[in-house]
């Protein structure tokens, strides 16, 4: 059955819907699925209502709920309330590494950078921060993995982390992916080091300094703010 949340998002969605804004969004995301053409601060008003509206009871009850969303979208702004439900306040006790199977599936599927970016920083992220010896070796085997999505939520994840990054696994991440021509991969690289510059540039330089085979898109981003010297 579908659950009550879920229509009120489907509702609540197609009363937004902008028909005139809707092609440009799906060309820009370049997505199979269709745009509703509503907005992000739009979406995110009306998540935040509904999700006050329709409280879910249990862990069960909110992955369910989730993957119906994800599953069964027709649109892509589904999917986008879906990820915000994952990360909505009142069920941040539920952030574990029980969590992970959802979100691996979720950013395998979603095989994009607007989900996976936000799924690998602000969800993936907080775990690992929270139970390191649990989650690491996990993103270890998603660094090495074929799909590139899990690979760059590898790489990305620790963004945001600051001083408790954990600098041998964001190393050993690049290094599993260093010589892929994959310009999200390469891209991700470079935002990955770039930001943790912001808290330890010498070791950012050390580590570019020591990896010539860093593709030119990431050693440009990751020197972005730091003196190349």
């Amino acid at each position: 059955m579908t659950h009550s949340l879920v229509r009120a998002v489907r509702n609540g969605l197609a009363e937004l819907a902008d028909p005139v804004k809707a092609p440009d969004m799906r060309r820009y995301m370049k997505s199979e699925l269709p745009c509703r053409g509503v907005q992000k601060p739009a979406r995110q008003r009306l998540g935040r209502r509904l999700f006050a509206e329709h409280p879910l009871p249990d862990v069960e009850t909110w992955e369910l709920v989730v993957r119906q969303l994800w599953d069964e979208a027709a649109y892509r702004e589904e999917r986008y309330l879906a990820v915000d439900l994952t990360g909505h306040r009142s069920y941040h006790g539920w952030q574990n590494p029980e969590r992970l199977a959802l979100y691996e599936r979720l950013i395998v599927t979603g095989a994009w950078w607007d989900f996976v970016d936000e799924l690998a920083i602000h969800r993936v992220g907080p775990i690992l921060r929270a139970e390191p010896a649990t989650v690491a070796p996990r993103l270890r085997t998603w660094a090495r993995d074929d799909d590139r999505w899990r690979r760059r939520s590898a790489v990305i994840c620790q963004i945001g982390s600051k001083g408790a990054t954990d600098r041998d696994l964001l190393a050993f991440c690049v290094e599993a992916t260093v010589g892929d021509p994959d310009f999200f991969l390469r891209k991700g690289i470079g935002w990955a080091l770039r930001q943790y510059a912001r808290t330890d540039p010498g070791w950012v330089r050390t580590f570019v300094t020591d990896h010539p085979e860093l593709s030119p898109l990431s050693r440009r981003e990751a020197l972005k703010h730091l003196s190349a010297s």
